[in-house]
């Protein structure tokens, strides 16, 4: 709850209320390297609620370690090519997947998705396709963000951060 100068209380708004929940699903993941929340909304009505982790009964991170993969991708910066190393878990299937497999496609039409972090390539291309029609994150993710925000562009999806956003108490972990 918010309270302004006089002392009464003010609701929070929607972004902020559907962010906080991301962020609350979030706390449910085990990865030791960051924790991401997704949820679903349809108006004003949320429709589910996912967190990045392993495949259901298969011990995850924490359990049996993080499974790093490196992967090159080439990129022209000013006019030159360079090689940019990416490293990422192959053990954990990210928020935006587990909340597009539990979620129905005739729910996620004309839907928004709001995640603690901005979609890799790989889930911003499942979301791209999955009927949603806004995508609102908090933490920007530097390495696919610009292929990202232009893949968005193409599509028509409303693709945007939160500026300013705070994330409740106790639910950020990020690396």
């Amino acid at each position: 709850m918010t309270v302004n100068v006089a002392g009464a209380s003010v609701r929070k708004d929607w972004d902020t209320y559907f962010m906080d929940i991301a962020y609350m699903a979030s706390t449910r993941s085990q990865c030791p390297r960051r924790h991401v929340g997704a949820v679903l909304v349809q108006g004003k009505k949320l429709l589910g609620t996912a967190y990045n982790g392993a495949p259901m009964g298969v011990d995850d991170c924490s359990e049996a370690g993080c499974m790093l993969v490196e992967e090159y991708e080439m990129r022209v910066v000013d006019g030159q090519q360079e090689l940019v190393k990416k490293e990422r878990c192959v053990r954990t299937i990210h928020a935006e997947q587990n909340l597009l497999l539990f979620t129905d496609r005739s729910d996620r039409e004309g839907s928004t998705v709001y995640v603690t972090d901005q979609p890799c390539w790989t889930c911003a291309n499942l979301l791209a396709n999955s009927g949603v029609t806004e995508v609102v994150y908090d933490r920007p993710y530097l390495k696919d963000s610009e292929k990202v925000k232009e893949m968005m562009r193409q599509r028509g999806i409303i693709f945007r951060r939160m500026e300013g956003f705070a994330p409740p108490p106790g639910t950020s972990l990020q690396s």
